[in-house]
């Protein structure tokens, strides 16, 4: 019974983010108060610049991957196995949606598996709750979800604000840091705290790093809503409390750009920037910002529902994007685009100085 309720929400989760209007209303991530400074003599050859970058021991073409999206049910099958086929041809990376349902039922494997068998070398992020580990779960289920898709990495996803406004949610956290900390001391494979489109702060992210987590994905305000989603899942005459709630915390969180400074000038292991990226320019802002790689999900899921070409065409859109803004500003590698000059504004700005982040640094990269 738990695995049908866990599929058929799965399969909710997708057809309302493809046919609802899920994205943040009143927030932005922020994208639009970082600023490049023009190089009018970018001084390199743009068909030569490297856009190759290694993280967590593994070669990226590009510094991209595609966010967890599904996983459970047979809508996912296609979604995965299509996003998988791109990903492999264009050597980026990709993690896979919760796969609590196949470990709740063996028969839905086949969802997930699916993602191993049409990309045999690129980087793959298995998936499981956080929440699971305070309510059964264990170093067990880890290594079998690690196991289930051959993964290079684990990504245990903290939804608190999906779980506090889902009708079914579980919203008892009480221990997930240390029971997290069990998976990070007995897991072999990097595990990557990865937010839900919320957001994670610096005091988080300091206290996950010193646990043995290997990476933080922060997946902030400003894309994909969760509580949204789970407003449209909740019918009126059902539970209008729940459904209010799903309103009400609409937009609530800390937008992506906030979160990528807050996180990477913070810890020291790698950043995954996520929430709210639609371009190669959002791709390299977030480099700029500190991130080591960057992740989207909403427009590929789209794209993933029409095909392998139009996936494979968006993903391929975003690299070319990114390569024209390295031109742009003179950086011949990623790692020279992280010290190129950037202008920090706005709400952006003020956030950022309220709690005490340096942004001089930024600006001043480059100047002699």
């Amino acid at each position: 019974m738990l695995a049908k309720e866990t599929r058929k929400r799965k399969a909710e989760h997708i057809r309302i983010s493809l046919s609802r209007n899920v994205q943040a209303r009143n927030v932005t991530t922020g994208f639009e108060d970082v600023h490049f400074v023009h190089k009018a003599l970018p001084e390199i050859d743009k068909h030569k610049i490297n856009l190759a970058t290694t993280v967590f021991n593994h070669k990226f073409a590009a510094p991209i991957i595609v966010g967890a999206i599904t996983g459970g049910t047979e809508e996912a099958t296609k979604i995965n196995a299509t996003i998988a086929e791109a990903v492999e041809k264009l050597g980026l990376g990709m993690g896979v949606g919760s796969q609590r349902a196949a470990l709740e039922d063996k028969k839905l494997e086949t969802t997930f598996t699916v993602a191993r068998k049409k990309a045999p070398k690129a980087f793959l992020i298995a998936n499981m709750g956080g929440v699971q580990l305070v309510n059964g779960y264990g170093l067990k289920e880890a290594k079998k979800a690690v196991e289930m898709i051959e993964a290079n990495a684990l990504a245990l996803h903290l939804n608190a604000l999906q779980e506090a406004v889902q009708p079914e949610g579980q919203t008892n956290f009480h221990g997930v840091l240390e029971k997290i900390g069990e998976i990070t001391r007995g897991l072999d494979e990097p595990v990557v705290a990865k937010e839900t489109g919320a957001g994670i702060a610096a005091e988080e992210a300091q206290k996950l790093e010193n646990i043995g987590v290997k990476g933080i994905d922060v997946s902030g305000v400003g894309g994909t809503s969760f509580a949204a989603v789970e407003y449209y899942r909740t019918k009126k005459e059902e539970s209008g409390f729940q459904r209010r709630l799903g309103d009400v915390f609409w937009d609530w969180g800390i937008p992506t750009t906030q979160s990528i400074v807050e996180v990477s000038q913070s810890v020291n292991v790698p950043v995954i920037a996520s929430g709210g990226i639609r371009n190669g320019v959002d791709v390299a802002k977030a480099l700029a910002l500190g991130a080591s790689l960057t992740s989207l999900s909403q427009p590929i899921l789209q794209a993933a529902d029409r095909g392998v070409k139009e996936t494979f065409d968006a993903l391929l859109l975003l690299i070319e994007e990114l390569r024209n803004v390295m031109f742009l500003v003179g950086a011949q590698s990623v790692q020279d685009l992280r010290r190129v000059p950037l202008v920090v504004s706005g709400k952006t700005a003020e956030w950022l100085k309220n709690r005490g982040f340096d942004l001089t640094s930024y600006a001043r990269r480059g100047r002699k």
